[in-house]
């Protein structure tokens, strides 16, 4: 690798900044200036290249990587509540608060310890020059992500051809990694993304809507989006599309891990008048959009997949899809909600899931049918589990409760369960029901 126009100018502010101390610039009140490596106009010049409103009353705002803070500043000046968060807690930052009697919410935080539950959540996030600094850059965007109600301004350095000797990068969704000190003699710059792949981690990341602002000598600047925007919304509606279920891909069960990235909801809708595409349905889960990864037939029936967007609180939540041909009927989720059975729950019934003969069934049908009393609401075909003769059964299907709270649940049968007489009873949340005994017939 050569040094380029970027790598230049990222050594010479280190350099400039060991004699200064400061890096950003502010003008005080009383009419003097602090110097930093960073002029204001070039702070004015990298804020203005986003969709930030002049007026931000009643807006709340969140800067990561704050250092001297003068972004944050910026937005207090504007009328946001602001947090600042920055992993070093910079001398620079609380002299500057002092001397403008400033309000912003200052805290030493890791951009990985983001999440609804430690700061809340924002309607503007800054997330400018950082990126490059982090070995987990997208497990980082993914925790600002969860904090954001809408829009999260992203600059970074970005990777090109003239970065690299003798290999043509600039078009292609690759990012490089230096492992020691490689990348601007600074130990803490670890990755460089191209451009396309900086806007695919934003994508990935669970920003439904990425926009290139500009690209400048050194970096890109991005403005990310949790929501469909007008594009979508103005789709003209035509009929409603029926969704008939949705699950958890992974596992076929009604519960999510909102601390999982690997968390992937699958909704299943019948036949409608087009046939659907990851470029022509739009889902959403309470108002946070998700892009669809996944669109088509799975065994004869219309299946739409998409991760589930970052940050959900723990609770229900609905689901639902808008299409090019209407929207769909909502159907709920479970994200990290505990297993929680009744006292003294129990099975109150048990038949052959083919000919419905009472306490007995059948090898050969392969399946039998249970009703149990007292499951949790989240409870579905992956936490509730069977088992016969110490056998495990494969649960296939766990229905809503009827007036009594009693629930059906299918198993197809597994294992060489042995004939005659034998113990049956379910497990949730960590209890076991009382077992029944149930006749097991060739």
């Amino acid at each position: 690798m050569r040094d380029g126009g970027e790598l230049a100018y990222i050594k010479t502010w280190h350099q400039s900044f060991d004699r200064t101390g400061w890096w950003h610039s502010f003008e005080l009140p009383n009419g003097e200036h602090i110097l930093g490596v960073s002029t204001i106009a070039a702070q004015k010049m990298r804020i203005a290249q986003f969709p930030i409103a002049e007026d931000l009353r009643g807006k709340r705002v969140l800067d990561v990587g704050t250092w001297d803070g003068w972004f944050a500043v910026e937005m207090e000046r504007r009328g946001a509540e602001v947090m600042a968060i920055d992993r070093f807690d910079n001398p620079c930052f609380h002299e500057v608060h002092q001397v403008l009697g400033s309000r912003i919410d200052y805290r030493q935080l890791s951009v990985y310890d983001l999440s609804p539950d430690t700061v809340g959540r924002f309607d503007i996030v800054l997330f400018m020059g950082v990126l490059y600094h982090l070995k987990h850059p997208l497990l980082a965007l993914e925790r600002v992500c969860s904090v954001a109600d809408d829009l999260v301004a992203v600059e970074s350095f970005v990777l090109a051809d003239r970065h690299m000797e003798g290999v043509k990068v600039e078009d292609k969704p690759l990012m490089a990694f230096w492992e020691n000190d490689e990348f601007g003699g600074e130990f803490d710059n670890w990755v460089a993304p191209t451009l396309p792949c900086l806007l695919s981690l934003c994508r990935t990341a669970g920003f439904v809507r990425v926009e290139l602002n500009r690209v400048h000598e050194y970096g890109a600047a991005v403005t990310c989006h949790r929501n469909w925007g007008p594009a979508v919304k103005d789709v003209p509606l035509t009929e409603t599309v029926h969704m008939t279920g949705v699950f958890n891909a992974a596992n076929g069960g009604i519960n999510f891990s909102s601390r999982s990235s690997e968390e992937y909801v699958c909704c299943v809708v019948e036949p409608y008048a087009h046939e659907p595409d990851v470029g022509s349905v739009w889902p959403e889960v309470d108002g946070y959009a998700a892009q669809a990864v996944f669109a088509g037939r799975v065994e004869g029936r219309w299946q739409i997949n998409f991760k589930l967007p970052p940050g959900l609180d723990s609770g229900w939540h609905k689901v639902r899809l808008q299409t090019v041909s209407g929207l769909t009927n909502t159907c709920e989720i479970a994200v990290d909600l505990p297993l929680a059975v009744e006292d003294g729950w129990r099975i109150t019934g048990v038949c052959d899931g083919v000919d419905w003969c009472s306490s007995r069934i059948s090898i050969k049908n392969g399946f039998a049918s249970l009703w149990i009393r007292g499951l949790p609401r989240n409870a579905d075909r992956n936490n509730v589990k069977v088992s016969i003769a110490g056998w495990r059964q494969l649960t296939t299907y766990v229905g809503p409760a009827d007036t009594d709270g009693v629930r059906q649940v299918n198993v197809r049968l597994m294992g060489r369960i042995p004939q005659g007489q034998q113990p049956l009873f379910a497990r949730c949340g960590g209890s076991r029901t009382a077992p029944v005994v149930v006749e097991v017939a060739p």
